[in-house]
């Protein structure tokens, strides 16, 4: 992780022994120092030792702390803050090296090296910014307006995936920065890399960014709608790459369980449609999410069950035919439960009246 570039900032190995009159009362401390807590090394980590020492069960009241102590202490929460600052310089650094502008007159071997070392500092802020502190600050410092504006249409694939990798980083389940990237209008250049990009490792890491920006966020999800986002989502299920195609079906299978509102619009589409053209292929494990997101839209649903009854998909043979061939595969238990829910779902109830009383 990124804190370990930080070896000029550690802190004492172990905690000074409390004083005697706590050895025996089975908090853990011994005076082999094995009950000592590991020493934070950063803020987040001086956090999560609080929450866990606020956690334990209570000790009888505790005596007055030691001066020994107190210095552990203070030297620990001061390291911690420092572990802090120093990572905020390393990302100035590295937003230093990716705002420069390429050398107009540079040679074959200094454009590879210059890219070499943009990339290296991509990819040291994506280490970084696994830490949501870090995150903040790497948007306060602007380093977002430069990814978006910049990187993700960069020349270099190599540079387009990171920018998108870092992009999902720091947006995870931080409402803020999901915010701030939304606005700057990275959602509409990410499914841009997604549709038609020719690498596919940027595809697979822009759909990472995209999912990072709509599952879970409501106005995320409002512009993946505007900008046609489910079609951009089933034509990269259509594709032949198998990770590409996974990571897809199953955010739409997501997006499906947490925002059933969609579904009549997905039926519009001709959804259905087209997820019984995906079962139809030669079989993979990709069918599991496939028929998931198929159990999703019709589940509590009746446009979405009368769609897999017409006699022209022929789903119910389908179906029937799939269990028969999974039956003895163990590995394919989840395909041939949510096979088993579509015929009871689609084809148990008698009539389609029945289902809209």
């Amino acid at each position: 992780m990124a804190d370990q570039g930080s070896g000029g900032s550690r802190l004492p190995l172990a905690l000074p022994p409390a004083s005697q009159g706590c050895s025996s009362g089975g908090s853990g401390s011994s005076a082999g120092g094995a009950g000592n807590p590991r020493p934070p090394r950063n803020l987040q980590g001086l956090l999560q030792m609080a929450i866990t020492a606020g956690s334990e069960e209570p000790d009888p009241p505790p005596e007055p702390m030691s001066e020994e102590r107190r210095q552990w202490l203070q030297e620990a929460m001061s390291a911690a803050f420092r572990g802090q600052r120093e990572e905020v310089e390393q990302m100035k650094s590295c937003l230093r090296v990716l705002s420069q502008a390429t050398p107009p007159t540079a040679g074959e071997a200094e454009l590879a090296t210059d890219q070499q070392e943009r990339e290296g500092a991509l990819e040291l802020l994506a280490d970084l910014c696994e830490n949501m502190d870090n995150a903040a600050d790497f948007c306060q410092l602007s380093g977002m307006h430069l990814l978006v504006g910049r990187y993700l249409e960069a020349g270099a694939a190599g540079l387009r995936w990171r920018a998108a990798q870092l992009i999902g980083t720091c947006s995870q389940n931080v409402a803020a920065i999901q915010e701030q990237v939304l606005g700057l209008g990275a959602l509409r250049k990410l499914l841009r890399l997604l549709d038609r990009d020719s690498c596919d490792t940027v595809r697979v890491k822009a759909l990472f960014a995209i999912s990072c920006l709509v599952r879970e966020q409501e106005a995320g999800l409002l512009q993946f709608l505007r900008l046609d986002g489910f079609s951009v989502l089933m034509r990269a299920m259509q594709q032949q790459v198998q990770k590409l195609k996974v990571k897809s079906a199953f955010l739409l299978q997501n997006l499906l369980v947490g925002h059933p509102e969609h579904k009549g619009t997905l039926c519009s589409m001709g959804m259905v449609q087209q997820l019984v053209a995906l079962v139809r292929t030669e079989h993979s494990p990709f069918h599991e999410h496939v028929l998931g997101a198929l159990c999703s839209l019709v589940t509590d649903f009746p446009q979405g069950v009368r769609e897999c009854r017409e006699p022209e998909l022929g789903l119910e043979e389908l179906l029937r035919h799939r269990c028969q061939l999974l039956q003895q595969h163990e590995e394919y238990q989840e395909e041939l439960e949510f096979c088993e829910k579509l015929l009871q779902t689609c084809f148990s109830s008698p009539t389609d009246d029945s289902m809209d009383r």
